[in-house]
């Protein structure tokens, strides 16, 4: 799901994209609905390429990260500016992944993280992860069980 929501640089909110056109890619706002082209020049990111640095020296897919957010918020959308406060962003994130790298990881980088996160939920996006992951995920942890019991 989140392959096709994009991050423009310069841009505020998030977009879907909807279709390639020639030379630039079509995107709709997720805030408005309004359609435009983003051409080559222009930087984009696809959320579902987006992770978040661990402790452990690994990575946490943005993915999994606001599955757990929406686990800790119950559904709804982050009060940002309540959370503001010195170490408020970090507690917060903390909730939800508690072995982020302290280090590494920006109050920028939580704060854009938890305004993603209130965008996908405004419009109306609950599903965080693919089908095809969970899907993959369980057929691995069904092979796995069968070559245990024999």
């Amino acid at each position: 799901m989140l392959k096709r929501i994009l991050a423009i640089s310069g841009r505020p909110g998030l977009y879907r994209l909807v279709n390639h056109g020639k030379n630039s890619l079509i995107v709709e706002s997720l805030s408005d609905g309004k359609r435009f082209p983003v051409f080559n020049h222009e930087k984009v990111m696809s959320l579902g390429d987006i992770a978040i640095y661990t402790s452990d020296g690994g990575e946490a897919p943005l993915a999994d990260v606001l599955e757990k957010l929406k686990e800790v918020e119950a559904g709804s959308a982050i009060d940002i500016k309540a959370v503001e406060t010195a170490g408020g962003l970090r507690e917060e994130i903390a909730k939800a992944l508690p072995n982020f790298d302290d280090e590494r990881v920006k109050n920028s980088d939580i704060k854009k993280l938890f305004s993603w996160y209130n965008c996908l939920v405004s419009a109306g996006i609950e599903q965080f992860k693919d089908e095809e992951d969970a899907e993959e995920k369980t057929e691995e942890v069904s092979e796995n069980s069968e070559d245990k019991t024999v």
